[in-house]
């Protein structure tokens, strides 16, 4: 009796070990890939050649939170300013690290004229979320920067959920922005959605609509995003753009497939649904997160739908600067700062 039970139970056993391993290794293996591709060799670093170039992009390294400098052909313009370092509500919460003062060195290090000021053509909020747009007041306001223009969304607290009017200073930080462009009397644009030059670039404006629901909204729902292009070279910049409330389903067909991805929200969950990254479909992913709290769920779905040949954090490398050829090439960076 028990040889018989043996008999059938054995081969059960084995059917489902086996099983068991070729499940584990559908699984293990894209996300050994993202991880391999994460912790790769570091990029060369940033030399005058790369600096010199006409047209690129510049990832700033302020850990989870972002900051992404436009340049063409003499031309700037700053898209979100970084965590900030005030707290104005004194939550425990947001006692975070602050990058303004990071950011104006780099500004007046990287991109000042030969008397040392700083020309914005515009600066974009995506946000009122102080990890995209705290650090806008102080470098709107230092005496050696100019800024032509700024694209920002109106805030309207009524319309967003409990949760962040009480924790977050969404309101605080949409405020300071504001009264340093009014300060410095720069004009305030309310997005459209129109093209316009900056250098050889071409900028497009996605998201520029508010949400359709009579429910109140997460600030990420009113997240702009940012299409650069030059000479049919795609970069999509999505600020916190996710899919919780159907923007990226919505977006994903008018954005088009990309060259280069800042990936939505940092890699958090919510964002970068399937039929976003069918859609984009990446060669080179950036994501502004510290290295090691990357979303690795998030990065699983591009390596199994599009398989891009890098990720990449400016944590991680020191800051970012992503050249963009005549000819389609985007050359990447690393240790910008120094």
């Amino acid at each position: 009796m028990k040889k018989k039970v043996l008999v059938i139970v054995l081969p059960i056993v084995a059917v489902v070990l086996i099983t068991a391993i070729v499940l584990i290794c559908t699984l293990l293996v894209p996300f050994l890939a993202v991880n391999k591709k994460l912790a790769a060799e570091k990029l060369p670093a940033a030399d005058e050649t790369a600096l010199s170039s006409s047209d690129k992009i510049h990832f700033l390294s302020t850990g989870g939170s972002d900051c992404i400098l436009l340049e063409s052909n003499g031309h700037f313009a700053m898209v979100d300013a970084a965590e900030d370092t005030d707290n104005p509500r004194n939550f425990p919460g947001l006692e975070l690290e602050g990058y303004e003062q990071k950011i104006l060195s780099y500004l007046k290090k990287s991109v000042a004229d030969e008397n040392g000021k700083v020309h914005l053509d515009f600066v974009l909020g995506t946000h009122s979320h102080s990890d995209h747009i705290g650090g806008f007041d102080t470098i709107i306001l230092d005496p050696d920067v100019t800024v032509d223009r700024a694209y920002l969304k109106p805030y309207d607290a009524s319309k967003i959920k409990d949760y962040e009017k009480e924790n977050w200073d969404n309101q605080e930080v949409y405020d300071q922005m504001v009264s340093a462009l009014r300060a410095k009397n720069v004009p305030i644009v309310i997005p459209n959605g129109n093209s316009f030059a900056l250098g050889n670039f071409t900028i497009t404006i996605f998201n520029t609509e508010d949400p359709v629901t009579t429910e109140k909204v997460g600030e990420n729902d009113q997240s702009l995003g940012v299409l650069v292009e030059k000479n049919g070279t795609r970069v999509f910049l999505a600020g916190d753009i996710d899919n919780l409330s159907g923007d990226e389903k919505r977006l994903a067909p008018q954005i088009g497939k990309v060259d280069l991805l800042k990936v939505g929200h940092h890699s958090h969950n919510g964002s970068s649904s399937s039929v976003f990254i069918k859609n984009l479909a990446p060669r080179i992913c950036v994501i502004t997160n510290i290295h090691e709290h990357v979303n690795h769920a998030t990065l699983d779905r591009f390596e199994r739908i599009c398989h891009p040949e890098k990720f990449l954090t400016p944590d991680k490398e020191n800051g970012l600067l992503a050249v963009i050829g005549d000819n389609g090439q985007i050359d990447c960076y690393g240790q910008i700062h120094g």
